[in-house]
C-alpha cells in the first residue's frame, strides 16, 4: 500500500508579506497541490515567493463536494497545502469541513502556526488576555440578537470580526446590548501601511467612526463585564 499524504493548513500574511515564515514558504513549494480560497487573490503572494505550481479553488461554495476529491488525492499519497485569503484556514476561513473529513478517514493534518488577526488586535487592545471568547463574524441575521444577549454578560474579552459595510452599524448594537459605556478596541489593516487601532467607550469609538471612513477589515475586542468593573473600582479610588 502507498504511503498516504499529508494535509497541511498553511498561515498567510494578513497584509504585510514579510509575515509568512520560512516554514510556510518550503510547505507551499513542496506541496504536490494547493487549494486556496480565492485562486485570484492567492497568485500574487505565490509570485512574490517564487511558488509556481497549479492552484485550485476551495472556499465555502464548494468544499463538501471538493472535500471528496480532496481525500481521494490524500490516500493516493498526494501532500495537499491549504491556504485562505489571509491569516489561518479555518479561523473564520474555510477549511474546518475538510480538516474533519480527512481526519474522518485517519489521514494526517497538520497546522503550521502563523499570522491570524484577532492575536495582535486582543493584544493591542489593553484587555485581559489570559481568558478571550473569540466569536469572530457573527450571524448576519437568524440568531444574531440571541449572541448578542449571551455575550452581554460574559466576564471574558469578547473578540468579533466585521466588515467594513457593517462596521458602524455593529457598534449601534453593541451599544444597545453592552452599553453605551462598555470598553472597546476596533484594530483595522492589521500589519498593513494604514493600521490603526482606536480605544474607548462605546460611544468614543463610534463618534471617531462618524468622521472617520470605516475602511478595511475590523476586529472588535469588547472588554467584559469583570474588566469593566475593575475599571469602575478603579475609577472610584
Amino acid at each position: 500500500m502507498s504511503q498516504q499524504g499529508k494535509l497541511y493548513l498553511v498561515p498567510t500574511p494578513i497584509g504585510n508579506l514579510e509575515d509568512i515564515t520560512l516554514r510556510a514558504i518550503r510547505v507551499l513549494k513542496e506541496a504536490d497541490i494547493i487549494l486556496a480560497e480565492d485562486t485570484r487573490t492567492s497568485a500574487p503572494l505565490l509570485k512574490h515567493f517564487g511558488i509556481e505550481k497549479k492552484v485550485y479553488a476551495h472556499h465555502q461554495h464548494n468544499e463538501h463536494q471538493s472535500s471528496n476529491e480532496i481525500v481521494r488525492l490524500l490516500k493516493e499519497g498526494k501532500n495537499i497545502a491549504l491556504i485562505s485569503d489571509a491569516g489561518t484556514p479555518a479561523i473564520s476561513d474555510p477549511g474546518f469541513f475538510l480538516v474533519r473529513e480527512a481526519l474522518k478517514h485517519e489521514l494526517a493534518v497538520e497546522c503550521l502556526p502563523g499570522a491570524t488577526a484577532f492575536v495582535p488586535a486582543l493584544v493591542n487592545s489593553g484587555f485581559p488576555t489570559d481568558r478571550f471568547c473569540f466569536e469572530g463574524f457573527l450571524p448576519l441575521k437568524k440568531g444574531r440578537q440571541t449572541r448578542y444577549k449571551q455575550l452581554a454578560g460574559e466576564d471574558r474579552t469578547i473578540i468579533l470580526y466585521e466588515s467594513p459595510h457593517r462596521f458602524v452599524k455593529t457598534l449601534e448594537e453593541i451599544a444597545a446590548y453592552f452599553g453605551t459605556d462598555r470598553q472597546i478596541s476596533v484594530s483595522r489593516e492589521l500589519t498593513k501601511l494604514f493600521e490603526e487601532t482606536v480605544r474607548g467607550t462605546v460611544d468614543e469609538v463610534k463618534i471617531y467612526f462618524e468622521s472617520h471612513p470605516a475602511k478595511g477589515e475590523f476586529v472588535i475586542c469588547i472588554a467584559g463585564v469583570s474588566a469593566k468593573a475593575s475599571a469602575k473600582e478603579r475609577d472610584q479610588q
